[in-house]
């Protein structure tokens, strides 16, 4: 029998639930990557090493935020040595922006604490639970846009 209106659960209950759970995840995944970094300087990292080079603009429209704001952040990585900017050929007021090797290195290092952290939480649930955590994820991932 499909369910009914009766039998599913209220949307906006779920979707606060899912808020709540959502956000706890990611401040326990925070702690558990020990980066050194704050979550906006580790958001960027990410995305310039995701993108390649970018330009202090596109780092901006991706990090959804100032310019100000990305220029201070990027400057922050860079003296920590994990970006190096280079200006355009073109046009010297055009700054990108990629990955350093120790850059690379700390992300592969954060993702690593990150997975093992998540991977035995998971190894903790039983077949039943892995099954159901599965299925959300793939709907989880459909609601995002997130195919990956």
């Amino acid at each position: 029998m499909p369910p009914n209106a009766t039998t599913l659960p209220d949307t906006a209950a779920l979707a606060a639930r899912l808020r709540l759970s959502a956000t706890r995840l990611a401040r326990r995944l925070r702690q558990e990557a020990d980066a050194g970094l704050s979550p906006s300087q580790l958001s960027a990292l990410s995305s310039i090493e995701l993108r390649g080079p970018l330009t202090l603009g596109a780092l901006a429209e991706h990090e959804r935020v100032a310019p100000p704001s990305v220029t201070k952040v990027v400057a922050k990585l860079e003296a920590a040595g994990l970006v190096e900017r280079r200006a355009d050929a073109g046009d010297k007021r055009v700054v990108w922006v990629s990955p350093t090797a120790e850059g690379v290195n700390r992300l592969a290092t954060v993702r690593q604490r990150k997975d093992a952290w998540l991977t035995a939480r998971i190894a903790e649930l039983d077949g039943d639970d892995r099954a159901r955590l599965a299925d959300a994820l793939d709907t989880l991932e459909a609601l995002t846009g997130d195919p990956t």
